[in-house]
Order: C-alpha cells, then structure tokens, then sequence
C-alpha cells in the first residue's frame, strides 16, 4: 500500500488554483511469512506472555526457540534464518503449564551455548544449558550460585555488550518481592552474584520491571504494585547502568544509594493506583541512548497505550487512541484483557508498537508513526485471531539486520488461572521482512 498527498490542481472559473498539502508519505507494505514449528499447549497463555523477554533469538545465523507441548514438555527448535526447517527436540524437562507464570525464557551465550529457564512462580530456580555450543541437548539442572533461589519469579536472560549473560528474577511474592541479578562469564562457566536487592520492595510491595540493553549500558523501568492486585500498580520508574549494573543512575545522572526504594526512585511519570496501569511492557532505546518506555494506562475513561520517553533531559509522553472500549484492571492471577502488553521499537525517525487487540479481532497488529509527526498507522500482521497472545520478537535479528520476527501462537487465557478446553495450537515465526516507513517529504 502506497498513500501520497500531492499537489492538487482545481480549476475554478478558468484560475488555476494549486493547493499544496505537506503531511508524510507513507509507505506500507507489510509482507509476511510464516514458519511453522510444532503444536503446543494453548490452554492458557504460558507460551506467548511477554515478560518470557527471550522466547526467540538468533546467535549467528541459527535462529531459536522454546516452548511447551500439549504434554508440558519443554520442546527446543532452531533452524538456519530463512529456511523452513526446524530442527525440534522434545526435552526431559516438564513445567507446571497449567500456571501462566511458569514460562520458559532462552538466550544463546557469546560462545554459542543455549541458556534455559522455566517452570517459576515463587517456586525454586529450574536452569539449564546445553551440553555443546549450538546444541538442544540440555545438560542437567544446575543452581547458579545457591543464593536468593528458592522463590523464583519472572526470570529472563539478557546478553551484556561485553559477552556476559544477565539473568533477572523476583525473588519473594507478589507485593513484597525484591530484583536478584545474576551474570555468567562464558570463560570461567560461572554465575556470580550481581544485585541481592537491587530494587527493595521493603516487605510492603514489589517492583515489576522491564529491561533493555543498549550500547551505552542496561536501562530499567518499572512500577510499583503496593499489594497481589493489580489495581494497585502506580508510577513509571527508572535507572540506568553504565557498567554491567554494578551501579545505577537517575536520568539527571545522580547515582543511586543501592537497593532502590520507593522513596528513593526516579519517577519518569506518574501514574495513580486504580488507573489501570498494566505491569512488565517493554522498553527500547535509540541511537543517542534515550530510552523509551511502552504502556497502557486510563486518565481519560479508556485504557489506551502510551510511551514515554527521554529527551534532552526530561520525560515526555505520547498518547495513541487506538482502543475504543473501557475496561479496568484488577484482582489477582493471570488476567484475561482485551488487549496485549505492548512491546516497543524505535529505528531512527520511526516508532513501532507491536501487539492484539479484540476490537481488530485478535490479530497482531503493528502500530508506528514518525517520532516527529506523531500520527499513527495501523497494520495487521497475522491473517488470523492469536486469542490472548502477548508479544515476543528476536531482539537480536531486531538489533543486528533490522527485521522483524515474532513469536506466535493461538491460545487462550481465562481469568486468574483457569484452563481453557482447546486443542494444542500451532507454534509460528511470522517473518517481517520489510517494516513500513512514514517519511517526513514536502511536495
């Protein structure tokens, strides 16, 4: 699809009448491929939520994946980018799927080793890596440093710049859980303690929390929840490392007095409890390092995504109005929503939204708009409903090559965690070989 405003010329009563018009020109033609894998357990969404952080990754032009079958087994792939052929190995390893917390987070270390995690919620840390570089053949269960293991949540990998691996988890309950970080040396094979604490829930609430790993450091952003229900989420916050997180900084550069406390935090923006302000989105940074941190929050009657982001020193907000019709979060458990988390892209001029809708039938959609302009498009990206699926993308192929594949699967979620009756639903890659652009030109 090709959309220009151009010159238009009227004629009226023999004068020549040349009216110019200057919006963007937009150019979007999504074309997308789909790879299929293997069916998997889609009775509730443990295989599509957002905060698995790594469900696909590329290391070296091997692309992959994890996710559960309709047994609970933990089931490995990967393949050669752009072939069609997995190669798909069904683990020993099993996970409590009938809890959507219990995802399985991936990453590929910098020798070519495969990291796995799974099977959390408040429960004792379950890793794994595997027994040769590029290989799906997974080792046995090992701790990694035997502390701060014994009530895992949320856990999710990350690669450091310097060739070390980042690993996350809460570590306690929800409302009083505290942010463990752990990091690898691929050269000694060895986990050391990083963060005991980094952000202190103070035994009163817990930070819920993404990340984002750019060329100039970690970014972290998170909000407060003051209790297990959701309702009482409140505040967008932030930190930043320069050094593999050993300290961390406010946007103003004045460092933090570690563990962060709520008394302590810088707050990007402020956001009320009861204002339906989701937890665990994204975040991304762009090419001068200023983050930018995707949500959805109710300050007009209507949950609607926004992004907030850093520049030139202060806090900004963007609004969308993609959604119609109210909803409000609260309670406890995995919650069925109307519309996914948000994951975020940035490239240069242009902002990328990523995420499922009920009003545009549960299709993945992509929303973007030139950062200047500010006026978004829309496009849908799968031919069909993906139920209550969140998003995931290879954040690595993203970094390195600059296109977009998304992790993808029918499944449904009903409210808390409750199990729905439905057969195992095909696992895809759906391939965005070429983003759409909105281009700032004057004709």
């Amino acid at each position: 699809m090709k959309m220009y405003c151009n010159k238009v010329a009227v004629i009226v009563k023999g004068l020549l009448l040349v009216i110019l018009f200057f919006p963007a020109v937009i150019l979007a033609q999504i074309n997308t491929k789909v790879s299929d894998i293997g069916l998997g357990w889609s009775n509730n969404s443990v295989n599509t939520v957002i905060f698995r952080n790594k469900a696909l990754t590329t290391f070296k032009g091997i692309q992959y994946t994890a996710y559960y079958n309709q047994e609970g087994k933990m089931v490995l792939a990967k393949r050669k980018l752009n072939s069609q052929k997995w190669d798909v190995v069904v683990t020993s390893y099993a996970g409590n799927v009938k809890d959507a917390h219990n995802d399985i987070s991936i990453a590929i270390d910098s020798k070519g080793f495969l990291h796995v995690s799974w099977d959390h919620h408040d429960t004792h840390l379950r890793y794994a890596r595997s027994t040769q570089p590029y290989s799906l053949e997974l080792g046995k269960e090992l701790p990694m440093t035997g502390t701060d293991e014994a009530k895992v949540t949320y856990p999710e990998f990350h690669n450091l710049p310097n060739g070390k691996l980042l690993f996350c988890y809460r570590s306690g309950a929800s409302g009083r859980g505290n942010m463990i970080m752990k990091v690898y040396d691929v050269e000694t094979q060895k986990w050391t303690a990083l963060q005991n604490n980094l952000i202190n829930g103070e035994n009163q609430r817990s930070a819920y929390w993404q990340i984002c790993v750019g060329e100039k450091g970690i970014y972290l952003s998170w909000v407060w929840r003051e209790s297990w229900d959701v309702s009482t989420n409140h505040d967008i916050c932030y930190a930043f490392s320069a050094d593999g997180g050993q300290t961390w900084q406010k946007s103003t550069g004045e460092k933090y007095q570690l563990p962060i406390t709520k008394a302590t935090a810088e707050i990007a923006w402020e956001v009320s409890p009861n204002s339906s302000l989701i937890n665990q989105t994204s975040m991304t940074v762009d090419e001068n390092g200023n983050p930018y941190i995707a949500s959805y929050w109710d300050n007009d009657g209507v949950p609607q995504y926004k992004v907030v982001y850093l520049k030139e020193g202060k806090w900004n907000l963007i609004n969308t109005d993609f959604h119609h019709k109210t909803f409000a979060l609260g309670g406890g458990g995995t919650k069925r929503i109307p519309i996914s988390r948000p994951e975020i892209l940035v490239h240069k001029s242009m902002l990328y939204l990523l995420y499922r809708d009920e009003e545009r039938a549960n299709k993945i959609t992509l929303a973007y708009a030139n950062l200047k302009q500010k006026q978004w498009q829309l496009e849908d990206v799968s031919p069909n409903s993906v139920g209550q699926w969140e998003p995931n993308f290879d954040k690595e192929l993203w970094a390195t090559k600059k296109q977009l594949h998304i992790f993808s699967q029918n499944v449904t979620q009903t409210d808390g965690e409750g199990l729905a009756k439905v057969a195992p639903q095909p696992v895809q890659v759906l391939e965005l070989k070429k983003m759409p652009l909105i281009r700032n030109k004057q004709y």
